[in-house]
């Protein structure tokens, strides 16, 4: 080795936000200081239909969402989020719940106690709280709200929606600027100068800032990183990170990721969602999925086992391993919900599916459990490794099923509550 100096791991920046609560009966979701990046979602049900909105929080809670925002947009709507908290409690689904509050916020949630007491959490637009002398008065109403039922708020800023009086005043004091910026400098100046502003009212007003959350969504990649690098050098409450209107399929899902992983490397963002709209026939908790694996890839969190997958070349001889890693990757994650009590700590074991002799033993090693599956030409033998060690090959029409079982065995001899050592071999 030359006398260069040892590479350095990579590791995420530190997070500098002050800490806000949000809770429900026990369920004390942390948000910010050294709280983990938490994994935020929204129901696209009709939120009049209690039943059906309550369902799908259910679904995105046992995928991972650990706070779920709902649309409250009529009174009709409002009158249903009790009957929603209500079926999640019955249900044991404590996760809470966000109220999302456009143009109209204000009455529903003055008009509504019930409503105002259910929710956890109120998302406010400052952009879509009123008009000139009505903005602050409705603004206000809503914080007062917040405070009679000690809710925090999160200050969402969205640049499809920015308020246009602040806007048309800075464009107009930058024209008279000697050097005026450009366009989207000043889009970027009154995002951010919305945001603490707002937050800035709402302490004069009384609300604490440690119940203070914001956010500035834009659905550009570049866009986000500026805004969000600046917003979190003026401030230090905790931040929901977002694409906002990220798009469909592959498209939202890499832009979400690239955009987000950026920041939550230079330790910036305290909440996120990945706003996928979702293909058809694709489940809403598909967002939750994207959402968990950004923060898994990065080692801020686990949440699921990982499995190491081989891509496939011309050395692999059919699709055993593609379908194998599937099948185990979608048992793994079905079985999550009832694991993360029954076995704690099983989200941070390591699978490999390999297809041939290439990568797969070394690969397989380097995980707690895994198989190297025959490619083109090689004996048609599948070893089994545990714990870095061979304990076994697998032969004939049933490597699958079998694997799956050593697999299972193994979670139960790791990380039961009986726990003893694996030493199953053939």
């Amino acid at each position: 080795m030359s006398d260069c100096l040892p590479i350095q791991a990579a590791t995420p920046g530190v997070r500098r936000s002050r800490q806000a609560r949000v809770v429900w009966g026990d369920n004390v979701v942390t948000v910010g200081g050294d709280a983990p990046v938490r994994v935020q979602s929204m129901t696209n049900t009709d939120t009049v239909d209690a039943i059906g909105t309550a369902i799908q929080v259910k679904e995105l809670a046992q995928a991972g969402s650990e706070l779920v925002r709902i649309t409250v947009n009529t009174p009709e709507a409002a009158q249903a989020v009790p009957h929603i908290r209500e079926q999640l409690d019955r249900m044991g689904i404590m996760v809470p719940l966000v109220g999302d509050f456009h143009y109209n916020g204000h009455t529903l949630l003055s008009q509504y106690p019930a409503c105002a007491e259910a929710l956890s959490k109120y998302r406010i637009n400052p952009g879509n709280v009123g008009k000139g002398d009505k903005r602050d008065r409705q603004f206000g109403q809503m914080i007062d709200v917040a405070l009679k039922w000690n809710k925090p708020v999160r200050i969402g800023v969205n640049w499809g929606s920015l308020d246009q009086d602040l806007l048309a005043g800075m464009m107009d004091e930058n024209s008279r600027r000697a050097q005026p910026w450009d366009a989207k400098a000043v889009m970027y100046e009154a995002l951010v100068t919305s945001a603490i502003d707002s937050a800035s009212f709402a302490r004069e007003l009384g609300m604490p800032a440690e119940q203070i959350l914001l956010s500035c969504k834009v659905s550009g990649v570049q866009d986000l990183i500026s805004v969000y690098r600046e917003l979190s050098k003026r401030c230090d409450y905790p931040l929901h990170l977002g694409l906002t209107e990220a798009g469909m399929g592959t498209k939202g899902t890499v832009a979400s990721t690239a955009a987000m992983a950026i920041l939550l490397q230079e330790g910036i963002g305290d909440t996120i969602r990945v706003s996928l709209t979702p293909q058809p026939g694709e489940s809403r908790t598909q967002e939750v999925v994207i959402a968990s694996e950004i923060l898994q890839a990065l080692g801020l969190r686990t949440f699921v086992p990982s499995v190491t997958a081989c891509p496939g070349c011309g050395r692999t001889t059919s699709t055993t391993f593609q379908e194998l890693t599937k099948q185990i990757d979608d048992f793994l994650r079905l079985q999550m919900p009832v694991w993360r009590k029954q076995y704690p700590g099983v989200e941070a074991l390591k699978v490999a599916v390999m297809g041939c002799i290439v990568n797969g033993p070394g690969e397989s090693k380097h995980a707690d459990i895994g198989i190297s599956l025959p490619g083109t030409g090689e004996a048609p033998a599948a070893p089994v490794f545990i714990d870095g060690e061979k304990r076994m090959t697998l032969r004939g029409e049933g490597i699958a099923r079998e694997f799956q079982r050593i697999v299972e065995n193994y979670i139960e001899a790791r990380f039961g509550a009986h726990k003893k050592t694996v030493v199953e071999t053939v």
